[in-house]
């Protein structure tokens, strides 16, 4: 979206402005308690031009969600051309995270409150999709060939799952959340190529996927 002129000769962006405003409310206490007047007033633009973007709360998240989009793919994504998918999948999502960054505690609390209000978060979901297909395409997967639905499905569970843990990762070099997010990449890259090679072999990488590891007692030695 185009800036506008705030007529002081300063180019603004008033939908990252509401986000920014709309993420620093949540941070700050809830964020199915806050309505739009709240982040109207926080964002400091005139009502009629928030309303221009943004008429109910959980579209905010969605342009969240594109906005990330949008600065991820306008980085340099050089490269990853010399990578393989998993890897270039990995870095790209990386890169997710770290635009993100700033909004990390207002997201924490979006996402605590979803687990008993998903209402909030249901009608993002399809952006998700949408981005996820963003990520492969700039890796050089087609998200709609060769089983891209379900890939594009999967790897939008993988980023749910891994935003998990970077939530509550504060490390500086964000390790939970790099070992958390290889290993989901593996094991779905495991299980795709178990797809490939027929329906059995698909069953068992998935059931050994699925299955909890255990360490087996082994029985006490004799004693003399």
């Amino acid at each position: 979206m185009a800036a506008k002129g705030n007529g002081s000769g300063t180019a603004i962006d008033a939908p990252r402005q509401v986000i920014d405003a709309a993420m620093e409310l949540a941070a700050a206490g809830s964020w199915h308690g806050l309505s739009m007047d709240d982040i109207i007033d926080a964002s400091k633009l005139p009502r009629a031009e928030v309303q221009r973007y943004f008429l109910a709360k959980h579209e905010i998240l969605i342009a969240l969600a594109r906005q990330t989009d949008a600065d991820v793919l306008s980085g340099d994504l050089s490269d990853l051309a010399d990578e393989t998918p998993r890897d270039a999948l990995f870095d790209i999502l990386m890169q997710r995270f770290d635009a993100l960054d700033a909004y990390k505690p207002g997201l924490k609390v979006v996402l605590g409150e979803a687990r008993s209000r998903p209402q909030h978060i249901l009608p993002v979901l399809p952006q998700l999709g949408r981005s996820m297909a963003a990520m492969m395409t700039a890796v050089g997967i087609d998200p709609k060939t060769n089983g891209g639905p379900p890939r594009v499905a999967a790897l939008s569970l993988i980023w749910l799952s891994v935003m998990r843990k970077w939530l509550d990762d504060d490390s500086a070099d964000q390790a939970k959340t790099m070992a958390a997010l290889d290993k989901a990449l593996l094991n779905a890259e495991s299980l795709a190529n178990s797809l490939n090679d027929g329906p059995v072999s698909f069953i068992r990488t998935l059931l050994s996927e699925l299955r909890p590891s255990r360490d087996v007692e082994k029985p006490a030695e004799p004693s003399d």
